[in-house]
């Protein structure tokens, strides 16, 4: 069984930046397309952005030009680079498989913890 572990959120200003990073067990880097996903207090949760096996990206509209997705196979990391950080970005971010749709997106269910962000001044 796959286990995902998310770590590198915290409280940071707005126009702040953050690294998040998911650390993956076993091997499905290699075999699934990966997403970061966020949810806020009392909001759906949607998809930030996502890599398909080739390396494709995709953002949401909303973190354009702000959030870089990437991933590195050997260190079974998926990584968020966050910038120009607003307090809508606020929310627990998640990773996940991602099956490539985009605005519409599959839930593959077994969901970790996730890592908090907070953005404020």
């Amino acid at each position: 069984q796959v286990r995902l572990v998310e770590s590198g959120g915290g409280l940071v200003q707005p126009g702040g930046s953050l690294m998040l990073s998911c650390q993956a067990s076993g091997s499905i880097f290699s075999i699934s397309g990966m997403a970061w996903y966020r949810q806020a207090p009392g909001k759906q949760r949607e998809l930030v952005a996502g890599i398909s096996e080739a390396g494709t990206t995709r953002v949401a509209d909303s973190v354009k030009g702000r959030f870089t997705i990437s991933i590195d196979n050997v260190k079974k990391t998926l990584y968020l680079q966050m910038s120009s950080l607003k307090p809508e970005d606020t929310a627990v971010y998640y990773c996940n498989l991602w099956s490539g749709g985009y605005p519409r997106w599959f839930d593959f269910g077994s969901w970790g913890q996730g890592t908090q962000v907070t953005v404020s001044s």
